[in-house]
Protein backbone atom coordinates (compact mmCIF):
# COMPACT_ATOMS: atom_id res chain seq x y z
CA UNK A 1 0.00 0.00 0.00
CA UNK A 2 2.83 2.41 0.83
CA UNK A 3 4.49 1.76 -2.52
CA UNK A 4 1.21 2.26 -4.34
CA UNK A 5 0.59 5.60 -2.68
CA UNK A 6 4.12 6.69 -3.50
CA UNK A 7 3.22 6.41 -7.17
CA UNK A 8 0.18 8.72 -6.95
CA UNK A 9 0.18 11.74 -9.21
CA UNK A 10 2.28 14.07 -7.12
CA UNK A 11 0.64 17.23 -8.33
CA UNK A 12 -2.80 16.21 -7.07
CA UNK A 13 -1.52 14.82 -3.80
CA UNK A 14 0.69 17.85 -3.15
CA UNK A 15 -2.30 20.15 -3.39
CA UNK A 16 -3.92 18.34 -0.45
CA UNK A 17 -1.26 19.24 2.08
CA UNK A 18 -2.75 21.24 4.98
CA UNK A 19 -2.36 24.94 5.65
CA UNK A 20 0.06 25.30 2.75
CA UNK A 21 1.48 28.67 3.75
CA UNK A 22 4.85 28.40 2.05
CA UNK A 23 4.42 29.44 -1.57
CA UNK A 24 0.82 30.66 -1.64
CA UNK A 25 0.68 34.20 -2.96
CA UNK A 26 4.41 34.52 -3.49
CA UNK A 27 5.11 36.31 -6.73
CA UNK A 28 8.78 35.31 -6.71
CA UNK A 29 8.22 31.56 -6.18
CA UNK A 30 10.61 29.48 -8.27
CA UNK A 31 8.62 26.91 -10.29
CA UNK A 32 11.49 24.41 -9.96
CA UNK A 33 10.90 23.91 -6.25
CA UNK A 34 8.03 24.18 -3.78
CA UNK A 35 7.62 23.94 -0.02
CA UNK A 36 4.27 23.06 1.48
CA UNK A 37 3.25 23.12 5.13
CA UNK A 38 3.40 25.38 8.15
CA UNK A 39 6.39 27.69 8.59
CA UNK A 40 5.50 28.22 12.22
CA UNK A 41 7.76 26.90 14.97
CA UNK A 42 7.01 23.17 15.18
CA UNK A 43 5.96 23.00 11.53
CA UNK A 44 6.64 20.21 9.06
CA UNK A 45 7.49 21.29 5.50
CA UNK A 46 7.36 18.93 2.51
CA UNK A 47 9.54 20.00 -0.40
CA UNK A 48 9.34 18.99 -4.05
CA UNK A 49 11.98 19.35 -6.74
CA UNK A 50 12.71 17.54 -9.97
CA UNK A 51 14.07 13.99 -9.57
CA UNK A 52 17.83 13.64 -9.13
CA UNK A 53 18.28 17.12 -7.67
CA UNK A 54 20.54 17.32 -4.61
CA UNK A 55 19.09 19.31 -1.68
CA UNK A 56 20.88 20.67 1.37
CA UNK A 57 19.39 22.22 4.49
CA UNK A 58 21.80 24.51 6.32
CA UNK A 59 24.62 22.85 4.41
CA UNK A 60 23.60 19.27 5.27
CA UNK A 61 22.35 16.93 2.51
CA UNK A 62 18.83 15.56 2.94
CA UNK A 63 17.22 12.43 1.54
CA UNK A 64 15.25 13.14 -1.67
CA UNK A 65 12.83 10.52 -3.05
CA UNK A 66 12.80 9.35 -6.65
CA UNK A 67 9.78 11.65 -7.09
CA UNK A 68 11.81 14.64 -5.81
CA UNK A 69 10.23 14.89 -2.32
CA UNK A 70 12.09 15.88 0.83
CA UNK A 71 11.32 16.94 4.40
CA UNK A 72 12.21 19.92 6.58
CA UNK A 73 11.23 20.36 10.22
CA UNK A 74 11.16 23.60 12.23
CA UNK A 75 12.01 23.15 15.91
CA UNK A 76 9.61 24.41 18.58
CA UNK A 77 12.01 27.22 19.48
CA UNK A 78 13.55 27.85 16.01
CA UNK A 79 14.29 31.53 15.39
CA UNK A 80 17.20 31.65 12.94
CA UNK A 81 16.51 31.48 9.17
CA UNK A 82 17.03 28.00 7.67
CA UNK A 83 18.84 27.80 4.33
CA UNK A 84 17.44 25.48 1.65
CA UNK A 85 19.80 24.88 -1.30
CA UNK A 86 19.01 22.81 -4.41
CA UNK A 87 21.68 21.99 -7.00
CA UNK A 88 20.18 21.59 -10.48
CA UNK A 89 22.38 19.76 -13.00
CA UNK A 90 21.36 21.91 -15.99
CA UNK A 91 20.28 25.21 -14.40
CA UNK A 92 21.46 27.69 -11.79
CA UNK A 93 21.24 26.53 -8.19
CA UNK A 94 18.25 27.53 -6.09
CA UNK A 95 18.53 28.92 -2.58
CA UNK A 96 15.92 30.17 -0.15
CA UNK A 97 15.89 31.03 3.53
CA UNK A 98 12.93 29.80 5.56
CA UNK A 99 12.18 32.15 8.44
CA UNK A 100 10.36 30.33 11.27
CA UNK A 101 7.22 32.13 12.43
CA UNK A 102 7.35 32.68 16.19
CA UNK A 103 4.50 31.29 18.30
CA UNK A 104 3.12 32.12 21.72
CA UNK A 105 2.95 29.04 23.92
CA UNK A 106 0.74 28.34 26.92
CA UNK A 107 1.60 27.30 30.46
CA UNK A 108 -0.33 24.24 31.61
CA UNK A 109 -0.50 23.06 35.21
CA UNK A 110 -1.35 19.42 35.95
CA UNK A 111 -1.90 18.07 39.45
CA UNK A 112 -2.85 14.69 40.84
CA UNK A 113 -0.01 12.73 39.26
CA UNK A 114 1.57 10.03 41.44
CA UNK A 115 4.77 11.66 42.68
CA UNK A 116 6.91 8.73 41.47
CA UNK A 117 6.06 9.77 37.89
CA UNK A 118 7.18 13.35 38.50
CA UNK A 119 10.37 12.40 40.38
CA UNK A 120 11.04 8.73 39.59
CA UNK A 121 12.91 6.72 42.23
CA UNK A 122 16.52 5.71 41.49
CA UNK A 123 15.62 2.13 40.62
CA UNK A 124 13.35 3.39 37.82
CA UNK A 125 15.83 5.85 36.32
CA UNK A 126 17.91 3.10 34.68
CA UNK A 127 14.81 1.69 32.98
CA UNK A 128 13.86 5.16 31.74
CA UNK A 129 17.37 5.64 30.38
CA UNK A 130 17.18 2.37 28.40
CA UNK A 131 13.78 3.28 27.01
CA UNK A 132 14.94 6.76 25.97
CA UNK A 133 17.97 5.26 24.24
CA UNK A 134 15.75 2.83 22.31
CA UNK A 135 13.48 5.63 21.14
CA UNK A 136 16.46 7.80 20.19
CA UNK A 137 18.00 4.97 18.15
CA UNK A 138 14.76 4.21 16.29
CA UNK A 139 14.29 7.87 15.40
CA UNK A 140 17.62 7.86 13.59
CA UNK A 141 16.08 5.82 10.75
CA UNK A 142 16.04 7.46 7.30
CA UNK A 143 13.94 4.99 5.31
CA UNK A 144 12.35 5.03 1.85
CA UNK A 145 8.79 5.10 3.22
CA UNK A 146 6.41 7.58 1.58
CA UNK A 147 3.72 7.85 4.26
CA UNK A 148 5.08 11.26 5.32
CA UNK A 149 3.90 12.80 2.05
CA UNK A 150 0.14 12.88 2.57
CA UNK A 151 -1.52 15.01 5.29
CA UNK A 152 -1.82 13.30 8.66
CA UNK A 153 -5.15 12.11 10.03
CA UNK A 154 -6.00 12.69 13.69
CA UNK A 155 -5.40 9.34 15.41
CA UNK A 156 -8.54 9.44 17.53
CA UNK A 157 -11.70 11.35 18.26
CA UNK A 158 -11.97 13.40 21.43
CA UNK A 159 -11.24 16.68 23.17
CA UNK A 160 -7.93 18.48 22.62
CA UNK A 161 -6.69 18.52 26.22
CA UNK A 162 -3.02 19.34 25.73
CA UNK A 163 -1.38 21.53 23.11
CA UNK A 164 2.09 21.60 21.60
CA UNK A 165 4.72 23.85 23.13
CA UNK A 166 2.99 24.50 26.44
CA UNK A 167 5.26 24.42 29.47
CA UNK A 168 4.11 21.68 31.82
CA UNK A 169 4.00 22.24 35.57
CA UNK A 170 3.47 18.81 37.13
CA UNK A 171 2.41 18.75 40.78
CA UNK A 172 3.91 22.23 41.07
CA UNK A 173 7.27 21.33 39.48
CA UNK A 174 8.21 23.10 36.18
CA UNK A 175 9.04 20.59 33.45
CA UNK A 176 10.19 20.66 29.84
CA UNK A 177 7.74 21.90 27.16
CA UNK A 178 5.01 19.49 26.09
CA UNK A 179 6.06 18.83 22.49
CA UNK A 180 3.01 16.85 21.36
CA UNK A 181 -0.78 17.11 21.54
CA UNK A 182 -3.16 15.28 23.88
CA UNK A 183 -6.60 14.03 22.85
CA UNK A 184 -8.83 13.04 25.78
CA UNK A 185 -11.55 10.42 25.28
CA UNK A 186 -13.04 7.47 27.15
CA UNK A 187 -10.83 4.46 27.73
CA UNK A 188 -11.18 2.01 24.85
CA UNK A 189 -11.64 4.70 22.17
CA UNK A 190 -9.85 3.44 19.01
CA UNK A 191 -6.48 4.92 18.06
CA UNK A 192 -5.69 4.96 14.33
CA UNK A 193 -2.41 5.21 12.44
CA UNK A 194 -2.01 8.83 11.34
CA UNK A 195 -0.30 7.84 8.08
CA UNK A 196 1.05 4.81 6.22
CA UNK A 197 4.17 3.41 7.82
CA UNK A 198 5.99 0.61 9.61
CA UNK A 199 5.72 -0.01 13.35
CA UNK A 200 9.13 0.38 14.98
CA UNK A 201 8.15 0.11 18.66
CA UNK A 202 5.09 -1.43 20.32
CA UNK A 203 5.72 -1.95 24.02
CA UNK A 204 4.96 -0.86 27.59
CA UNK A 205 7.28 1.92 28.80
CA UNK A 206 7.44 3.56 32.20
CA UNK A 207 6.42 7.14 31.39
CA UNK A 208 4.75 6.44 28.04
CA UNK A 209 2.67 3.48 29.17
CA UNK A 210 1.31 1.51 26.22
CA UNK A 211 3.54 2.95 23.51
CA UNK A 212 3.62 2.67 19.71
CA UNK A 213 6.03 4.42 17.33
CA UNK A 214 5.49 4.34 13.55
CA UNK A 215 8.06 5.28 10.90
CA UNK A 216 6.62 7.12 7.87
CA UNK A 217 9.85 7.53 5.91
CA UNK A 218 12.61 10.13 5.56
CA UNK A 219 12.92 10.62 9.31
CA UNK A 220 9.22 11.34 9.90
CA UNK A 221 7.66 9.30 12.71
CA UNK A 222 4.62 9.48 14.97
CA UNK A 223 4.08 8.07 18.45
CA UNK A 224 1.00 7.19 20.49
CA UNK A 225 1.23 7.01 24.29
CA UNK A 226 -0.78 5.78 27.30
CA UNK A 227 -2.66 3.05 25.38
CA UNK A 228 -4.75 0.53 27.30
CA UNK A 229 -4.34 -1.99 24.47
CA UNK A 230 -2.07 -2.35 21.44
CA UNK A 231 -2.96 -4.29 18.30
CA UNK A 232 0.30 -4.05 16.33
CA UNK A 233 3.85 -5.23 16.83
CA UNK A 234 7.26 -4.06 15.67
CA UNK A 235 7.73 -4.74 11.96
CA UNK A 236 4.03 -4.50 11.03
CA UNK A 237 3.14 -2.37 8.01
CA UNK A 238 0.13 -0.17 8.67
CA UNK A 239 -2.05 2.02 6.51
CA UNK A 240 -3.48 5.39 7.42
CA UNK A 241 -6.61 4.80 9.48
CA UNK A 242 -5.74 1.30 10.72
CA UNK A 243 -6.68 0.75 14.37
CA UNK A 244 -3.42 0.27 16.26
CA UNK A 245 -4.66 0.45 19.86
CA UNK A 246 -7.10 1.88 22.39
CA UNK A 247 -6.97 5.02 24.51
CA UNK A 248 -5.96 4.43 28.11
CA UNK A 249 -4.25 6.13 31.06
CA UNK A 250 -1.15 3.99 31.44
CA UNK A 251 2.24 5.49 32.31
CA UNK A 252 2.37 9.13 33.40
CA UNK A 253 -1.25 10.13 32.85
CA UNK A 254 -4.03 11.55 35.01
CA UNK A 255 -6.88 10.38 32.79
CA UNK A 256 -7.58 8.48 29.59
CA UNK A 257 -6.07 10.22 26.58
CA UNK A 258 -3.73 9.74 23.63
CA UNK A 259 -0.51 11.71 23.74
CA UNK A 260 0.26 12.04 20.03
CA UNK A 261 3.69 13.12 18.87
CA UNK A 262 5.28 13.89 15.50
CA UNK A 263 9.04 13.93 14.93
CA UNK A 264 11.49 14.58 12.13
CA UNK A 265 14.32 12.38 13.37
CA UNK A 266 14.83 13.67 16.96
CA UNK A 267 13.09 17.01 16.34
CA UNK A 268 9.68 17.09 18.00
CA UNK A 269 7.11 18.85 15.80
CA UNK A 270 3.46 19.86 16.18
CA UNK A 271 1.25 17.17 14.61
CA UNK A 272 -1.77 19.50 14.68
CA UNK A 273 0.01 21.67 12.08
CA UNK A 274 0.30 18.72 9.66
CA UNK A 275 -3.30 17.46 9.70
CA UNK A 276 -6.18 17.99 7.28
CA UNK A 277 -8.24 19.64 10.04
CA UNK A 278 -7.00 21.80 12.94
CA UNK A 279 -8.98 19.89 15.60
CA UNK A 280 -9.68 16.20 16.19
CA UNK A 281 -13.16 14.85 15.45
CA UNK A 282 -15.47 14.73 18.46
CA UNK A 283 -16.31 11.43 20.14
Amino acid sequence: MIARRALLATGAAFALLPRATADVGRQDADPRISLRGSREQGGLLIGKVAPNVAVEIDGQPVHVTSQGLFVLGLAWDAEKPIRVHAAFPDAPDYEETVQPVKRQYDIQSITGLPQEYVEPPPEILERMKRERETIWSVRQADTEGAGFFEPLEWPCAGRLSGVYGSQRILNGKPMAPHLAVDVAAPEGTPIHAAADGVVMIADDYYLEGGFTLIDHGHGVNTCYLHQSARFVKAGDAVQQGDVIGHIGETGRATGPHCHWGLCWFQMKLDPSRATKTPMPPSV
